[in-house]
């Protein structure tokens, strides 16, 4: 399969099916942890880097040849080895799956694009969003997340707490905590109050333990994730 990846049983979602949208790597961060490594190019065009009817026509093929999978699959995770929302035609994508799978729908963004109420749009036919906030800091945000120079944080954010206020599946607010980078407290604390803006069902907390882009990156040890998680509240999680 050149698009579909899996499936495997994740810890959060469950048996899901995973659909990469673009080239390995295409993406407008270059994020100090990515466990695929080195963004060695960044892009901030929107296009149809890879055919969503090659995709979906995938899609049909694994479906009939695993009848008894699909069944059982829980989500259909679009996601994959780039940033999924540069996929300019990802909303016609999600409308596909509709029409020929019983699975809900996820989709794992980096959240730079939810600006852009287009984006925002393309996205409501999901049924679990999952995008990504590292940092509310600016400096902080740009050491941890490398972006491409057109991104800006408040757009992301404005971004978020719209996308809260139009979309109306489930949110789960993930946040990359590295040693020292992005877990201060002061930071955690500026966190709580944007997080609270955008009012996701659940904020999921991560460290990374593979391979990353990056030598010296670290976790943040497991009393300080417990710490982190206490002052977050109670809809956050250590995943």
């Amino acid at each position: 399969m050149k698009y579909i990846y899996g499936p495997v049983k994740s810890r959060r979602l469950g048996l899901s099916l995973g659909l990469s949208l673009t080239p390995h790597k295409t993406c407008n961060l270059n994020c100090l942890y990515c466990q695929l490594g080195e963004t060695k190019e960044l892009v901030s065009s929107r296009k149809e880097y890879v055919s969503i009817e090659d995709i979906l026509n995938e899609l049909r093929s694994w479906i009939q040849e695993n009848p008894d999978e699909a069944k059982r699959l829980k989500f259909i995770t679009i996601s994959g080895s780039g940033e999924p929302t540069l996929n300019i035609k990802i909303g016609e994508l999600i409308s596909g799956i509709r029409k020929i799978s019983i699975s809900s729908v996820a989709v794992i963004t980096n959240a730079t694009l939810l600006g852009d109420s287009k984006v925002r749009q393309a996205l409501c036919g999901a049924d679990l969003l999952i995008p990504s906030l590292d940092a509310v800091s600016p400096e902080i945000f740009k050491k941890i997340n490398r972006p491409h120079e057109g991104i800006n944080l408040e757009d992301i954010i404005r971004g978020l707490i719209a996308l809260r206020k139009e979309f109306q599946g489930k949110i789960w607010l993930e946040v990359m905590l590295v040693k020292g980078v992005n877990d201060s407290l002061q930071e955690i604390k500026r966190l709580k109050e944007i997080a609270e803006k955008i009012n996701p069902d659940k904020i999921q907390l991560n460290s990374p333990v593979r391979t990353t882009a990056e030598k010296g990156v670290f976790p943040v040890n497991k009393d300080k994730l417990e710490k982190i998680k206490e002052i977050l509240g109670e809809n956050c999680e250590i995943v």
